[in-house]
């Protein structure tokens, strides 16, 4: 216990100093500050200038300077009460953890909260391990910018769960124990299954914890002022203990905390978006096609696909798709990464290892995909509202991606009833996004360290043969190096651009994972041949397609739109009237195209411009995946593999083998 209560007292006087340094600020933090993208978080293919990449979670976009206007929008937050609410935040998880602590004896325990977790309960934990910040930021503003594109861009994420229950929950749960090494090794050759899967595993698991680090950062440093570096630092910590100390009961009942807060928070606003309309659905949607803001928006976005259209026929084309998903290309292989890829992921696999029983899973399933479609619906709403109440013009002054259109709307909201209540909803609203981050950082370095200490350590290194203590002190030991290792990906990506990570992420969970997953379960020709070609092909194939892909950094590409913008800037300016110059935002756009008009050389992998013209590898990376693990198993048949199919059958189908659960 003293070892925790040192943790817990260090968390807390990290924050403290953080809130210290944060008065010591005077200047207000700037509008214009780096923002989280959107659904990168949850596996869009990548983010762009102009909007959000999809648990997302979250990559780092740089807005440009706001127009000016007579009135200037700018995001700016109640520090002291905003300090307040992530202490408070801090002080409850922190007491979770010292509960848990005690609860986690055994390696079943730091693993999978030995089998103790209701149905109830982890629906809701997987919908807070699911629901990352990017998703709650990210959505809504996609949706505020681009209408029902926005809308659109959230239902693969409601979708993918049907994957996950009519395919993985209920087999996985009942033929595995802590993670997906434990499912393909079963019939198969242990140790090399079990070290790809955990090559596997750390990697998506790497891919998608970075690009959330990252997006933590850019989100402290805007909202409260607090330096990148030091809200890495203590992410990072908050995280580690969460896990180190607490491991799956601590994980689990924190993310079902941050769930339950960012439901309340959403249905609150989108509460307050409905009285505005006076709970009129047909008078809410006329409203936006009768904006005269959004009808401006919208002309200039199909303007740049050739498309001339004002007024009413403008305001009608927001509610219609095509304004941001436009390559149908794109999107089918969007949709397959994050159908796929959903019940491919790690941490999503592991949840169905803490339940008692099958039905608990399926149970577990169906209670998240209901939360996570009423949080989709709740987006929506604030998405829309957001457009009608600020306006896009407004939204893109403070983030041109509109990230921070949910938070600008709390404020507002929040201040029409009272200024002080603008502040408070705004800070709470900043504490549960917060909150989310550290809920899906603590998933994703459980799933990394189980990977490494179960699959590598207890079962690769020591043959199976550990104690219960050893297991325990190789995953709490596992879990600190991958933490550390963490802040330290993410102090040094601070000014990369990782939201190909995310799509990264997505990709090989779809293309490597699922596949070999699915096969293992069902098909009896399934073996160690198959297991490997499927997670070594579909993990370079994916891989490979993102590095060639449009997600990467063309320098000539960029060189090349910036001499257009030269061009037409210089007319632009032409055009006026003698002795008038361009606005302050035409100034600076003109600036920078001529900074990046000299750009040379090529991209990460020496590439002039993108060989794949999609910016998701599924729809080429995922059959590629599926084919190499069907030819490497019937390249090089096992007798015994398939001897022990029925009884994966009967595991699978009837939980056979299963520990009994134990009550938390």
């Amino acid at each position: 216990m003293t070892i925790k209560k040192i943790f817990i007292a260090a968390s807390l006087a990290l924050s403290v100093a953080a809130a210290a340094y944060a008065e010591e600020q005077k200047a207000p933090a700037a509008g214009a500050a780096p923002a989280m993208s959107a659904p990168a978080a949850q596996g869009a293919p990548a983010a762009t200038a102009a909007a959000p990449a999809p648990n997302a979670a979250a990559s780092v976009a740089t807005p440009a300077p706001a127009t000016p206007a007579p009135a200037k929008k700018e995001l700016k937050t109640n520090r002291t009460i905003t300090i307040g609410m992530f202490l408070v935040i801090i002080a409850i998880t922190m007491g979770v953890v010292v509960w848990a602590a005690k609860q986690t004896k055994t390696a079943s325990d730091f693993y999978a909260a030995g089998g103790g977790i209701t149905g109830t309960q982890n629906g809701w934990a997987i919908a807070g391990d699911y629901m990352s910040a990017a998703s709650f930021l990210g959505i809504s503003g996609l949706i505020s910018l681009y209408g029902y594109d926005g809308f659109m861009y959230s239902v693969g994420w409601l979708v993918a769960y049907i994957t996950v229950l009519l395919i993985v929950a209920e087999p996985c749960r009942n033929a595995g124990k802590y993670t997906l090494g434990d499912i393909l090794s079963f019939r198969t050759s242990p140790k090399p299954v079990r070290a790809f899967a955990a090559i596997s595993t750390v990697a998506v698991s790497t891919f998608y914890l970075t690009a959330q680090m990252v997006g933590a950062g850019k989100l402290m440093a805007l909202l409260i002022g607090i330096p990148y570096k030091l809200s890495i630092i203590g992410v990072g910590v908050l995280m580690v203990g969460y896990v180190v100390f607490g491991g799956m009961v601590a994980t689990t009942w924190v993310q079902i905390i941050k769930a339950g807060l960012l439901m309340a928070g959403a249905f609150l606003l989108s509460f307050l978006v409905m009285i505005k309309a006076g709970f009129n659905p047909i008078g809410f949607f006329s409203t936006i096609v009768g904006s005269p803001e959004i009808q401006d928006h919208v002309s200039k976005l199909v303007l740049k696909d050739g498309v001339i259209l004002s007024g009413m026929d403008a305001g009608q084309r927001f509610l219609e798709p095509g304004l941001y998903l436009k390559n149908p290309l794109d999107q089918i292989s969007l949709g397959m990464a994050l159908v796929l890829g959903t019940a491919g992921m790690p941490h999503i696999l592991m949840r169905f290892f803490t339940v008692p029983t099958a039905q608990a899973a399926r149970k577990s399933v169906i209670i998240a995909m209901f939360i996570i479609g009423g949080f989709y619906i709740l987006t929506t709403l604030l998405g829309f509202g957001a457009a009608i109440h600020l306006t896009p013009q407004g939204i893109t002054s403070v983030d041109p991606g509109g990230n921070m259109a949910t938070l600008m709307l709390a404020q507002q909201m929040g201040a029409d009833i009272a200024p002080i209540v603008g502040d408070l909803f705004l800070a709470f609203l900043c504490a549960v996004a917060f909150a989310t981050i550290l809920a899906v950082v603590s998933g994703l370095v459980l799933a990394a360290s189980a990977a490494i200490a179960h699959d590598i350590y207890v079962n690769v290194i020591k043959d199976g043969h550990a104690d219960q203590h050893e297991q325990v002190f190789a995953a709490r030991i596992t879990s600190f190096v991958v933490g550390a290792c963490g802040i330290m990906i993410g102090l040094a990506a601070e000014k990369q651009n990782v939201a190909h990570l995310v799509a990264l992420a997505f990709a090989v969970a779809a293309s490597g994972n699922l596949p070999v997953v699915i096969l293992s379960l069902f098909w009896r020709k399934f073996n160690t041949a198959g297991v490997i070609s499927g997670l070594l092909v579909g993990t370079i194939a994916s891989i490979s397609l993102v590095m060639v892909s449009p997600n990467m950094t063309y320098p000539k590409v960029v060189a090349e739109g910036a001499k257009k913008v030269i061009v037409a800037m210089e007319k632009k300016q032409a055009a006026l009237p003698a002795g008038q110059s361009l606005s302050e935002k035409d100034a600076k756009a003109l600036a920078k195209a001529k900074v990046d008009a000299q750009q040379t050389g090529t991209s990460m992998v020496g590439l002039e411009k993108p060989l794949f013209t999609l910016k998701n590898p599924g729809l080429i990376s995922i059959p590629l995946g599926f084919m190499a693990a069907i030819l490497g198993a019937l390249a090089f048949p096992s007798r015994r593999s398939e001897d022990m199919f029925d009884e994966v059958y009967v595991r699978q189908n009837t939980g056979l083998g299963m520990a009994k659960a134990v009550e938390h």
